[in-house]
Order: C-alpha cells, then structure tokens, then sequence
C-alpha cells in the first residue's frame, strides 16, 4: 500500500526515491505519497496509476463528479513538476480542459493524467477546487 510522508524542508539523500518508487506530491497541502509503479490498487475511477487513482487510494480528495470518465473537469489539477514521467494528453482530454476554470498550460485532468514513469510528481489542486470542498460540498458533507 502506499506509505504517506511528510514533506520536509531539508534534502536528505535518504529521502530519494528507489528505482520503481513514485513520489506524488498534492499542493497546497504538502501530502505526499508513495507506492511502487505498476502495484498501486485500482479505485475504479479513472485511468490507473492516474492523479485520481493516486488521490483516491490515499485519502485525498479530488472532485470527480463524473466517475473518472472524462465528461467534466472537476478533477483540474495543474502540474507542478514531473511532467515527463506522465502520458501525453489525448484530444479527449484537451478538449475537456478547453471549459475548465483557471487553465494553465500545466493544466490535465486528474483521471486522465496517468504516471507512465517512476520518480517525483507534483501536482496542484486549484483554490476553486479547494474551497468547494471547505464550503461543504465535499465526501461526507
């Protein structure tokens, strides 16, 4: 299972990750996880191994009024770092993220965006996201 971690402010050479590991990084937060590429348990929402199937296997929420299928954008996340060890955007999910607030060109969807590669991936959770889930429209609200 994936093992949670603080993120620190120091840079430990014990703190790199192994060879298979994959360290997603959720902004503004600072939660940051890791599992081994090719293990992590599909959550059925989503591509796996997606920002989505990350966030929902530890925790963390991440909209996704649509089930993970690409028919909404509530699952916007802008990436941060990382970029090249995730797929390439299909013209499904460009087309999608033409209607979401606050796009950036770091700008994917949560349940498309898939880690291809081990490494390090930060990604950021829009403040419209955030606050949704703070006004009370969030899982058990």
């Amino acid at each position: 299972m994936a093992e949670e971690k603080t993120q620190g402010t120091g840079t430990a050479t014990a703190d790199v990750p192994g060879p298979n590991t994959v360290r997603v990084t959720f902004l503004p937060e600072g939660k940051t996880v890791e599992f081994e590429h090719g293990k992590l348990p599909y959550q059925e929402h989503g591509k796996p191994e997606s920002i989505l199937d990350v966030a929902l296997n530890n925790g963390i929420f991440l909209d996704h009024a649509c089930g993970g299928n690409c028919a909404c954008t509530t699952c916007h996340v802008w990436v941060k770092e990382g970029a090249d060890r995730l797929n390439e955007m299909d013209d499904d999910e460009a087309d999608r993220l033409d209607m979401a607030a606050d796009l950036q060109l770091s700008s994917r969807l949560g349940c498309q965006c898939v880690i291809e590669k081990p490494g390090t991936v930060v990604v950021e959770i829009p403040a419209w996201n955030r606050n949704y889930v703070s006004e009370g429209h969030g899982p058990g609200k």
